[in-house]
């Protein structure tokens, strides 16, 4: 018996439809296994959901998206060149392709952020007033003026609330030396003094 030429069409859409959603749903399934492999991957230096428990490596829970999925192409292209990039993350970044660093930026950003750390209240006050009023007879404005009033950051300016302090002074230093480019900060920092750097570390590291 001869097939009616438009249930043949309607027959014909259907099949094309369920192999085209069979082949996403594959996709869907090895792009969810890559990004579970790489996330493993990270928590090794950077912890479990993010919240690294070495000051070497910091914390990517709720970090901004944009700012991860920058940075890991800067790594991944190698023109972020400081000494812990080329040590730890150019090799890698080097096998991600944009897919997977965007997700896992939105992995890491939808995480709960790190708690703070109790420390020296006198240094924590100090860096909470160069955070929040920066130094105008250098005319270096607030850090609270791009990183938002509670360092939770904003579109691609990094959270700095609850990283170590010891992972946010050696960053500063090598941003003020130039080691690492970044040329905005490098005029925000390039003349504060080490004291004053570590007073706002320690007060970002509080909150």
């Amino acid at each position: 018996m001869k097939l009616n030429p438009m249930i043949a069409l309607v027959v014909g859409v259907t099949l094309y439809a369920a192999v085209i959603a069979k082949a996403q749903d594959a996709g869907a399934t090895r792009d969810q296994t890559a990004l579970n492999s790489t996330l493993q991957t990270c928590a090794t230096c950077h912890g479990i959901n993010g919240k690294s428990v070495s000051p070497t490596f910091p914390n990517l829970a709720a970090q901004m998206p944009g700012y991860i999925e920058a940075q890991l192409k800067a790594f991944k292209d190698q023109s972020r060149s400081d000494p812990d990039a080329q040590a730890y993350m150019w090799g890698m970044a080097a096998p991600l392709n944009t897919s997977l660093i965007h997700a896992i930026a939105e992995y890491f950003s939808k995480q709960p952020g790190a708690a703070g750390k109790s420390g020296d209240s006198a240094l924590i006050a100090r860096g909470k007033h160069v955070f929040e009023e920066g130094v105008p007879a250098l005319q270096i404005p607030a850090c609270a003026t791009c990183h938002g009033a509670h360092a939770e950051g904003m579109a691609i300016f990094p959270r700095l609330a609850g990283q170590h302090a010891p992972y946010l002074l050696k960053q500063l230093l090598v941003i003020q030396s130039a080691l690492r480019n970044a040329p905005v900060m490098h005029g925000v920092v390039k003349d504060l003094t080490k004291e004053q750097i570590e007073a706002v570390v320690a007060y970002l590291e509080s909150i």
